[in-house]
Formats: structure tokens, sequence, C-alpha cells
């Protein structure tokens, strides 16, 4: 039965489409089990109801057209409790409903099955036999697996619209996906499918303009790949027995298989380019192995997958460097990075989507520090097909509509035009002061990255920079910076601001920031080698950032610098004396810098119970309430399937943040917020209450925010956080928050918060 469970989950897997993965199920659970009937319902979540989708032992007229309300029924009862049912006698039950269309009069035996992703119940798999009995533990457990399983195909089908088009009939090719989480904005444009080399499913299909050039450019990269294996077998010669030396020899034959080859080529001639071509074929070969029934041949699959990888890498090296974006481009890809969005002209960009990550992920702060909509976390998103075509990106709901229809697009018209008079209205707040009706200034600070960055948040009137991140400029090269070129991007931005301040931190990589050249591979990189850890490691890198800061900032005097991923008081000691080594080499070489206050980054929950000691060490502090909330709630903020658990506004975190406040101040040190949290209206009320000394946030956020402190008194905002403190749920936070934003006339900013 293993072997079974295997063999099916590998065809599930591999069907092109929903009907022919619910075929699959019912067909090889009837075998495998020796049961008479074996089917499938699908939920239709418009009609309320449960479908019979697949079935291998009903009558075939009854597929599309048994169907049972929710909670009618056998099925009806398996989908309610949400857990299997399993019945000697399926009509002794009290829910049992007869369906003459499906011919089951002479079945007794019943075992139903719910099919859950995500907490919801998407269908009902189910098994009848003629005789009355109880199925055995062991069969009810491979049906669960199997639903398990089958999960997966029913959510990608949903995703896609496949479940609507089945469950309807009907043409209409749009259709909407969910993410998770997304950034506030509405947007139409076209795809441009961005993916890593090494994940092959990830690959879009694409139109090939000229199949000749295309097939060259196929048989020039195999040739390539042959040739590199060729060497790699002569390199060995010596060092491997002729045996192992033959492994070589088998792949150089796998990589001339007529199969392989010819195969791909008649993919690129019905129209497809070269990777999308490649792809196809590599699944189709890797299924055959992985049919096999010796073990060593199906682990060939991992070798055909290697040499497909290889070939593609030879496939990139052709395209030119210069890529050609629409103008008015929807990056999408099944993990969006920062260096990827980087890389699109600030013009033609128009917004983000990306299978994983959330609000709080590194791309969506870019993407939202640009002004620019995105949508996080959209499970089953069909990458390879969404190349090119028509999308409406809704950041305030985390919708995205492929191929949208008319009524889509004008009610996401009518959106669009209230953002800009929204806008419109909040550039009279550009000149007034950022102060709470009892006169309480909150100075409102911009986070930056680009250089792009700066004018938009001059025109907000951002008061100085409360975040410079400067990991961005490393992320958008293919190598290190050097001392010069760094000094000249930290100039621009600290001239801009002159004289408010700039707060520089200090190269931030690791994480969801990884430098293409500068490799750092770890199971869990959230809790590994990133920020100060690497700084500290390698001086050579943080010296050169520091003399670069240092001699960008001569004559100007309004650098401050933050250090990130502060655990303990020995990172704060270790990096002073760096930071006062590079500050002598700078002094001596006759540069006319002050030496600047530092600060450390709040984002570890160690750091929060170390404040009174940091404090003796540094001028400032700042809460990174992203990564803060991560660590808190142990929440990864670029898992979608966690997502829905990452919420800055949990009362855990509220309380962290009060207590770095409070014992900051009776050290005497002033407290901003840095993170997204300061940048959302609702939390950036209640940060004042705690008694923040300042907010840095995207520009684009920056008015809303200013609108909001200028509403309120903090008085009110005290009394606010105090009836704020009573709650035990972040989602009864956040309405309480929305509540008094809508009473006191800001509706308008409860969208954008969201």
């Amino acid at each position: 039965m293993l072997d079974t469970l295997r063999r099916t989950i590998q065809e599930v897997n591999r069907a092109p489409d929903l009907p022919r993965a619910l075929s699959i199920i019912v067909t090889r659970v009837k075998q495998a089990m020796a049961v008479d009937v074996c089917s499938a319902y699908l939920v239709d979540e418009e009609n309320q109801q449960y479908v019979l989708m697949a079935t291998d032992g009903y009558r075939a007229t009854a597929i599309g057209a048994v169907r049972l309300d929710f909670g009618q029924g056998l099925v009806g009862e398996v989908a309610r409790r949400e857990e299997p049912l399993n019945l000697e006698n399926a009509a002794d039950h009290p829910a049992y409903v007869l369906s003459r269309k499906t011919g089951e009069e002479p079945f007794h035996g019943f075992l139903g099955v719910p099919i859950i992703q995500h907490r919801k119940v998407l269908g009902v798999l189910v098994v009848r036999h003629r005789d009355q009995r109880r199925f055995a533990e062991q069969e009810e457990t491979f049906l669960f697996t199997l639903a398990a399983q089958l999960a997966g195909a029913i959510s990608h089908a949903s995703a896609s619209g496949e479940i609507t088009r089945l469950l309807q009939d009907t043409g209409q090719s749009s259709y909407a996906l969910k993410g998770r989480s997304g950034t506030p904005g509405a947007t139409v444009g076209h795809a441009y499918v961005v993916y890593p080399l090494a994940n092959l499913d990830a690959i879009p299909d694409r139109a090939v303009a000229d199949v000749d050039s295309e097939i060259s450019e196929f048989h020039t990269a195999v040739a390539g790949v042959e040739r590199d294996m060729r060497m790699m077998s002569a390199r060995m010669v010596d060092s491997l027995a002729a045996e192992d030396i033959a492994l070589f020899d088998a792949l150089i034959l796998m990589l001339r298989s007529e199969n392989l080859v010819d195969g791909t080529i008649e993919k690129i001639r019905a129209g497809n380019w070269a990777p999308g071509a490649l792809r196809d074929t590599l699944r189709e070969h890797v299924a055959a192995f992985e049919d096999m029934e010796d073990a060593y041949l199906r682990e060939r699959a991992g070798d055909i997958r290697d040499l497909g990888r290889r070939i593609l890498e030879r496939l990139h090296s052709f395209q030119p460097g210069a890529r050609e974006y629409p103008k008015d481009t929807i990056l999408v890809g099944e993990e969006v990075s920062a260096s990827q969005l980087a890389e699109v002209p600030v013009t033609q960009l128009v917004g983000v989507v990306s299978a994983r990550g959330s609000s709080a992920s590194h791309v969506a702060i870019i993407a939202r520090a640009l002004g620019v909509p995105a949508v996080m976390g959209v499970d089953d998103l069909p990458v390879s097909r969404l190349d090119g075509q028509e999308l409406v990106v809704d950041g305030y709901q985390s919708r995205l509509f492929v191929r949208p229809s008319a009524d889509i697009r004008k009610e996401f018209a009518r959106l669009q035009r209230e953002e800009e008079e929204l806008t419109h209205e909040l550039l009279d707040l550009i000149e007034l002061p950022s102060q709470t009706l009892d006169g309480v200034h909150v100075p409102l600070y911009a986070n930056t990255g680009l250089l792009t960055d700066i004018t938009p948040s001059l025109r907000s009137g951002a008061e100085g920079v409360g975040l410079y991140r400067t990991e961005v400029p490393f992320l958008i090269r293919d190598r290190f910076p050097g001392e010069e070129e760094q000094r000249r991007t930290y100039r621009q931005v600290l001239e801009a601001f002159a004289p408010a301040p700039v707060t520089v931190r200090t190269l931030d990589i690791g994480g969801d920031k990884m430098l293409s050249y500068f490799p750092v591979v770890e199971e869990n990189p959230f809790l590994g080698w990133r920020g100060i850890r690497i700084s500290l490691d390698h001086p050579e890198i943080f010296l050169t950032q520091l003399r670069a800061v240092f001699r960008a900032a001569a004559g100007l005097n309004n650098l401050r610098l933050l250090l990130p991923m502060i655990s303990s008081v020995g990172e704060i000691d270790a990096a002073l004396g760096l930071i006062r080594r590079a500050y002598d080499e700078v002094l001596e070489e006759g540069e006319a810098v002050d030496y600047p206050q530092i600060g450390v980054m709040i984002e570890i929950p160690s750091a929060v119970f170390q404040v009174q000691a940091m404090a003796r060490r540094v001028d400032f502090f700042s809460v990174g309430s992203n990564d803060l909330t991560q660590y808190l709630l142990a929440v990864d903020r670029n898992n979608s399937q966690v997502a829905d658990l990452y919420d800055a506004l949990h009362p855990s975190v509220l309380r962290a943040i009060h207590k770095v406040i409070q014992e900051a101040h009776a050290a005497d040190r002033p407290v901003s917020v840095c993170g997204e949290m300061a940048g959302d209206p609702a939390a950036a009320l209640l940060l004042i209450g705690m008694g923040v000394d300042s907010l840095s946030m995207n520009a684009a956020s920056l008015l809303r925010v200013k609108w909001a402190v200028r509403t309120f008194s903090q008085a009110q905002l005290q009394e606010l956080l105090e009836e704020v403190q009573t709650l035990e749920e972040p989602a009864a936070v956040r309405a309480l928050m929305h509540d008094h934003l809508e009473r006191a006339g800001l509706g308008g900013l409860v969208r954008a918060g969201r």
C-alpha cells in the first residue's frame, strides 16, 4: 500500500489538470483498497453544495449531476465534522440520503474523509463496499493521506479558476487569486515573470519569436553542458574507480538522448521558448524514471533535473543583459527578490505579485517605499502561465485578477480615483508640523534605500531619514561595491537631507536579503548568520562601509549610525571598537567629520530585556517592529502558511515595545520605531500613546500618519492605549483602532492601513 501511495501521489502531482488528478485518485484508490466505489466530491461555494466530480463505481452520468446541499447526507456530515466517518452500513446513519442518480443502492460499507487545506474543507473523498463492514484503520489512514495530497491539487485548481469553470461550465477566462497580505494600492498592468535558475518549475511559458534561432541556442547549450561533463570526467579519472567514472558517461548518454533533445525541439517548434520547452520535456523524463520499480533507476530522476538546470544556465547566458520590461510591468514570481525588483526601471514598475512573502518581507517594504501595490503569499500562484497576462493587483484586499473583466477594470479605476483624491487632500499637510492636538511634536522620518526615494521623501515633508537601508545598493550589484562607490551613494542621501538627520543602518544582509555574490546557505536564515553577525565576522566588509559613510558625512555632520540585529552587549562593544577604528583612520586622512551618534535596533527579544545595559553604550534606540514581531510570535513573515498569524498589533508585541520605551526613557535615551508599524496610522497612534520619540516610514505613508497625529492629543492616545492593554487578541486591537479612526473622520486611513 505504501508503494501504491507513492505512485499515486506522483501521478497526481504530474496530472495536467484537476479532472485528470481526480480520475487518477478514484481509479487508483479503488484498485489499491479493493473497494467497489471511490468518489470525489468538491465544494461549490457559490451554490453552497457538494458536487460529485469523479467516480469509479457509481454511474458516470452522476458526475456533475449529483449535488448535495451543505450539511446534507453523509458527505455533508464528513465536511461538517472535518474528520473521517467510517460506517458498517451507510443507510443506518441518520444523516444518510439516498441518491438514485448514482446507483448506490447495492453498497453498504462507507468511509469518507475530508479534503482540507488551510482550515478550509475543499471536498470529501468517499469509498464504498457492497458488504456491510467497517474499514480497517490502515485503509482509513491510506485514504486520509491521499485526501491530504489531493488538497494541494484542488487548492491550485481553485486558485487558477479551474474549479469555477468546471462547476459552472462557462467559458469565462477571467479569474481571481487571493493572497495573504499586501501593500496598499490598486493597479492594472502586464505580468513579467521572474524565476531563479534553480527552480525549473517556475519557468514561465513565453512565445518564441525566432524558432530557428531558439533551436540553435538550445543545441549550443546542450553541447556546452556535454563539454562540461567530459571535462569533469577527465578531472576525476585519477581519483575515482572506473565504475564511478561510468556515471559521467551515463549522464552524457542522457544528455544526448533523442527523447530529451528532440522532445524539446518539438515543443520549441510548437511555439514555446527553449526554457519552457525544456521544462516540459524534463517533467516527462523525470516522471518516467520516478515510475520505475528499480530504486537505482528512480534515483536517476535527480540526475535529469541537474542536467536540466545546467542547460538552463547556458540558455540564460544567451539572453541579452538589458531585459525588455513592459511599460506597465507587474513583477510576478514564486519568491520575488529585492534585487529582481530593483532591476526594473522605476518608471515601468506598477505592481508586484509573489507566491511567497508577506507585507513585512523586504521586497514588499521596497514596493511600498516606491508606492507600488503588491500582493504577497498567493497560494498556488500559476506562475508559468501568467507571463504577459493582463493583471489587476488589489493591494488593499490582497487580491489578484487575471485577465480582468470590464466590470473589474471599472471598479478598480474608481478605487484609483479615490486614492488620488485622498492623496491630493493630504498635500495640504506637507508644510504643517507633525504634532498632536496638545502640542507634542512627533518627528516623522522617511525610510529609504534607493536614491529614487529621496525626492518623494522630501516632497512628503519628511524631517529626515530614520532608516537608510545600506544593503539595497549591495543587492542590486553583482559584486561588493567599493569604498568610493559607497561614499558617492551615501553622500547623495546625506546631502539631500542636510541639515536634517540621516540614520544610516550598517549592512543588514541575510534572512530574506541574500547577495548573489556572497551566498549564505542555511536551513533557517532568519535565525542564522545575518546583520551585525556578518559584519563582525567580516571586518573587512564592515570597515570599508564605515570608512565610506564617514567620508560621505564630511562637512555635513548629520550622520547617525544604526546597528542591526543586536542580541547582546558584547556585539555592541565589538562594533563600537571597529567604528572607532574606522573613524580614526578617516580623521588621519584629513577628513573633517564629527563622531556620530550611535544607536541599536531592538528587533530580537533578548534585546528587549537588555535596554538598560545597552543604554550605557549607545545614544538612541530604533525598534525594528518587523523582525521583533516575527521573533516574538515565532512567525516567519515570508511563509504564507502562517502569514495570518503575523500581526504587529498583537498584545505581546505592543507590551514589548512599551517596555523598551519606558526603560530607554528612564536612561534618558530616545526611541524611534522604523518598522512597518510606524507607517500604519492605527499602530502609530498607539506608539505615540506609549511616548515614542519619532516614527520612520516609507514616503507613501508619511502624510497619512501626519493626518492621524494631528487629529488626536497625546492624552487621548494614552487613554486609548490603556483600553487596548485590556484586549487579548490582535484582531480586537485593530478593530478598536479602526473604530476610533472612523469616528474621528479618518475613514480613508482605515483602508490604507489594512
